[in-house]
């Protein structure tokens, strides 16, 4: 049996009503679109959604046993460089695991999350992990911006303890030019609207569908929920009903309240649906874009021992409303700002991230093994000073730690889209004191003694060289 093990997923805190784009750019595209948004943070992209969503879904796997991670997105950070390998790194998976991206389709999502289950039912793999990430991009007052979302999916595929079992697939291709992005695009183009609702989704959806239903002689009365992306509304709802599907069999969509994520929308609605199964349900997960994919999972007894950190209801819950809309347009490099000379960013000393890869990327320190005293960054000399040991360390992981806030600085003269640069002294759970970047938080919120947990972000962008800097900020623990 060959299936999902764990599934976990991120959505950033910040939410954007639509309204709040309306009023701002209605004028030019009087859509009205009801709902919220989900809105990455000015320290967030594709690439540190997917770290958070794998953490969530490691937990306490031993990540020795991740034979491979694949990376699905179409907002990579990167032209040419591997965004699986610094994820990778981040989770601390080991060096001699496969490593691939994929990307330049909107169903790339599902297309990783079937190889990396035949890679495990080839034995190619004991376990492979899969992140699905986006942060795309619609131009100020077009529908897209109003529909498209932030958000992340990982899922990790295995052969033991499979709490959903993939049973079949189906899947369609076709060269539909329905969105694009060309080398030289930052925003997303796209064709006519009822175009793309009746020749893609009211075509390759159901093609997908119906084409798993043949090959497999199932039926849709089987189906305990079917999961499927559309970015129009009411054609979600009515896409459903026209294939004999009712009402309570198929899944909410996320586009009401954080919007269309991309690559991982199936995934985060195929993990909405993971936390409310019970064994023996049969799920269908859909994915859109140059075609469609259709797969078929069967819900395991195992499922009643998964605990999950952080459901789908609480994100909804815990997001915090952006209610600026100059400053999303800040976030996403969309509004030029001065920076001044205190966010000036230098030159990237690649050859010492390399050597100290571990310690940045995924926050390795050291442990005395004379008296158990942990510290970041790794040291030579114990800092314990009733021990003073000298090169007796091992190395010792503090990204999975959480921590308490030992004291906080706001500088309301640093340069940051996230005024004010605050900067804290966490003490780990279990030993070990340093000084981070503090995010997601504002002026007044934080308090000494508070719970705090690390989280993968990007440091800065050197813009010149063509570098993005990574490296754990520290964050209110949410509730």
């Amino acid at each position: 049996m060959v299936g999902i093990i764990s599934f976990g997923i991120y959505i950033p805190q910040y939410r954007m009503n639509r309204k709040t784009i309306f009023t701002a750019m209605g004028w030019l595209n009087p859509v009205g679109v009801p709902g919220e948004k989900a809105i990455a943070n000015s320290d967030e992209d594709s690439l540190t959604m997917a770290v958070a969503a794998g953490m969530k879904c490691l937990g306490p796997f031993d990540q020795n046993k991740v034979d491979g991670l694949y990376f699905a997105t179409t907002t990579s950070p990167y032209k040419e460089r591997e965004s699986a390998s610094i994820i990778a790194a981040a989770l601390d998976l080991r060096s001699s695991i496969r490593t691939s991206d994929f990307t330049n389709s909107l169903k790339a999502g599902t297309g990783a999350l079937l190889s990396s289950c035949e890679s495990v039912q080839s034995k190619g793999a004991r376990n492979a992990l899969i992140c699905a990430s986006d942060c795309r991009l619609g131009k100020p007052g077009s529908a897209q911006e109003y529909a498209f979302g932030d958000g992340a999916a990982a899922f990790l595929i295995g052969s033991e303890e499979v709490v959903a079992s993939l049973e079949g697939f189906f899947s369609v291709s076709y060269d539909f030019p329905d969105h694009w992005r060309s080398e030289f695009d930052k925003f997303d183009r796209t064709s006519e609207e009822r175009w793309i609702r009746d020749e893609g989704y009211n075509q390759f959806i159901p093609e997908a569908i119906l084409g798993l239903f043949k090959k497999y002689g199932l039926e849709s009365k089987a189906v305990s929920k079917l999961i499927y992306p559309c970015i129009h509304p009411r054609e979600h709802s009515q896409l459903g009903k026209r294939l004999g599907f009712k009402p309570e069999q198929i899944q909410e969509p996320l586009y009401p309240k954080i919007g269309e994520c991309g690559t991982a929308t199936s995934l985060m609605m195929l993990a909405a649906a993971l936390e409310e199964a019970k064994p023996g349900d049969h799920l269908l997960a859909v994915s859109y874009g140059n075609g469609s994919e259709a797969l078929w999972f069967t819900v395991t007894e195992e499922i009643k021992t998964k605990s999950i950190e952080t459901g789908i209801k609480e994100y909804f819950k815990s997001g915090r409303e952006l209610t600026s809309y100059e400053k999303y347009l800040a976030f996403r490099g969309i509004l030029p700002v001065e920076t001044g000379l205190r966010g000036e960013v230098g030159p990237t000393q690649l050859v010492q991230a390399w050597r100290e890869r571990k310690a940045i990327l995924a926050l390795y320190g050291s442990k005395c093994n004379r008296c158990g005293t942990p510290q970041y960054p790794p040291q030579r000399i114990c800092v314990n000073p009733n021990c003073s040991a000298i090169d007796e360390m091992e190395p010792y992981r503090f990204s999975n730690k959480k921590g308490k806030l030992f004291s906080f600085t706001e500088d309301h003269l640093a340069f940051s889209l996230s005024a004010p640069q605050m900067y804290g002294l966490i003490d780990f759970e279990g030993g070990g004191r340093f000084n981070f970047d503090i995010t997601d938080c504002e002026s007044g919120s934080l308090k000494v003694g508070m719970p705090m947990k690390m989280t993968f972000r990007r440091k800065y962008v050197d813009e010149a060289r063509g570098i993005y800097g990574y490296f754990w900020k520290i964050m209110p623990v949410r509730e």
